[in-house]
């Protein structure tokens, strides 16, 4: 039965008796005096948690004009990962699928032939160990993996499909980085920064390593990757469709501003949204993309990654407190891999991404410059994230359809049907 208009009134009427103690306008009002007067620098604990790397500024320019603007490379990659979802199994195994590929532009057929795909599973039976060694096929354009997991965290599936995603992405991205000249985008962020969420049973990302080596694989691949490029002298960014940090809006809390936003997103939503008073009431303006200044950041997940929780620098001698494992080293100084970041919002879908850097790049200032005006102008053109990383996003999704092809043949390997429940019957 659907919603009859008496029930939408009904559900409308009690709406109307949520109130809030704080308005729009005093929202912005905070927004703009925490920019101005909070985060160059923002401290947390005793330590600089953010800073501004160059001058704090909020930038503007028209939509068209950044649209027809020269480019600042001659080519540009694209990277991003799809998979089918954690699928669980009457027979007790818990899976996700994920195939990377990588996109670039001008386009490379062959390379967007190539794939690398990673099955990770896990198993209650501790006698089991489903794990092989890499197979390739597609006349050696695609290759592919089994891994077995261990628990790690509260949630299986989590685990099994974070896993699955971040070897993929990384290893193709690592298999294929000599094909990039001038730019890579990571379709996300820079750093697997879910692995974040799985330390609430573990004390350093050391000791996750420690306990897993499939975690430690993922941390060294990026860790690799960033290296990898510092030596090209190719930049390496992410780019963040949509940004779900809270770190940002929590340190401010820790000093006591008031924080009345959900998330970073609609603090800087709130910062870099153009308005216009007209007929007793605002408008926004759309005719013009914004952004900040870019950042160093070791809030919340960049600080892991950043100080290493754990990793340790080349030389260094620095250990876990539980070990004598260093985790996974480093082969540059631990500033080099600290994330530097920009902010943008586009007034026509009225929606904030986050454009990431290492360090290593983002202190050259000319780097900098080359990958804001790069972004800004893709974004300007495409209403959305730049052609390289819709491609990859193309390349690497399993649409509905494929997933459910996928599920029945793992169906029939296994000689065991998909464990539903009542909501999958309904909803499918």
């Amino acid at each position: 039965m659907t919603l009859d208009p008496v029930h939408f009134d009904g559900i409308a009427s009690l709406a109307r008796r949520i109130r809030t103690d704080v308005d729009t306008e005093e929202h912005r009002d905070i927004a703009e005096e925490t920019w101005r007067e909070f985060l160059d620098p923002l401290y947390g604990d005793g330590d600089v948690v953010l800073e501004p790397l160059d001058e704090q500024s909020r930038r503007a320019a028209p939509l068209e004009e950044l649209a027809l603007q020269e480019r600042p490379f001659d080519t540009a990659h694209g990277l991003d990962s799809g998979t089918i979802n954690p699928r669980t199994f009457k027979n007790g195994l818990v899976l996700d699928l994920a195939q990377a590929a990588m996109s670039a532009t001008p386009s490379e057929l062959d390379l967007h032939r190539s794939r690398t795909v990673i099955t990770s599973v896990h198993s209650n039976d501790a006698s089991v160990d489903h794990s092989t060694d890499w197979t390739k096929w597609d006349a050696g354009y695609s290759r592919g993996r089994i891994v077995h997991t261990a628990p790690l965290a509260r949630d299986q599936e989590r685990v099994v499909h974070g896993l699955s995603l971040y070897l993929a992405e990384s290893h193709h991205a690592l298999e294929h980085a000599d094909r990039v000249e001038d730019l890579l985008v990571l379709d996300g962020p820079l750093y697997p920064k879910g692995l974040v969420q799985w330390l609430d049973r573990h004390a350093s990302l050391a000791d996750l390593v420690t306990e897993d080596e499939l975690v430690g694989e993922v941390l060294e691949n990026y860790m690799r990757l960033v290296e990898r490029f510092v030596e090209k002298d190719v930049p390496l960014a992410g780019f963040v469709k949509s940004p779900a940090s809270q770190a940002l809006v929590q340190a401010l809390g820790d000093r006591g501003r008031p924080t009345p936003w959900a998330s970073d997103a609609a603090f800087f939503s709130q910062v870099l949204e153009r308005r216009e008073f007209e007929e007793g009431e605002y408008e926004r303006l759309t005719d013009e993309l914004t952004w900040t200044n870019w950042f160093t950041s070791t809030l919340g997940a960049d600080g892991v990654f950043a100080d290493g929780a754990g990793l340790s620098s080349a030389g260094d001698q620095t250990e876990s407190d539980d070990n004598d494992e260093p985790g996974v080293d480093r082969e540059l100084d631990a500033s080099a891999y600290e994330v530097a970041f920009f902010v943008l919002y586009d007034p026509r879908t009225d929606l904030v991404h986050k454009v990431e850097l290492p360090r290593a790049f983002a202190e050259d200032a000319d780097v900098r410059e080359a990958v804001e005006r790069y972004v800004t102008s893709q974004v300007a053109a495409e209403a959305g994230p730049p052609k390289p990383v819709g491609k990859a996003d193309e390349l690497a999704r399993i649409d509905a359809a494929e997933k459910r092809e996928l599920v029945r043949k793992l169906e029939e390997s296994f000689d065991s049907r998909e464990d539903q429940n009542y909501d999958d019957e309904r909803w499918g």
